[in-house]
């Protein structure tokens, strides 16, 4: 096992290249984006009752796994767009558990 940092975020689907462009920069080159996303939060109900799949309109929800350090540099870079435009990032401790298939035998 080895531990990593993990980094969730939930922002509007037009920010997206511009998180994905602060991941890049900051060499988190592993990410996932999940679209349309719906829930609740205490700013209120996100859903897609007006059909909006694929719209601009809809929230994007991006998962990494990165070092420490990476998500210092993340979250620094990460900050002023979601104070702009809006978002939410959780930052939390995680334990990778790395393939046996990943280990050269040579």
């Amino acid at each position: 096992m080895h531990p990593v940092k993990r980094i969730e975020i939930i922002a509007s689907s037009m920010e997206q290249r511009k998180i994905v462009d602060c991941l890049e920069k900051c060499q988190v080159n592993g990410y996932s984006v999940i679209r349309d996303v719906t829930g609740r939060s205490d700013r209120g109900v996100v859903s897609d009752d007006f059909d909006l799949a694929g719209s601009t309109l809809s929230n994007i929800y991006i998962i990494s796994f990165c070092g420490a350090d990476q998500a210092k540099a993340v979250v620094a870079q990460l900050r002023p767009i979601l104070n702009q435009y809006g978002g939410t990032c959780y930052l939390s401790d995680a334990m990778e558990i790395r393939s046996m298939n990943c280990v050269s035998t040579i």
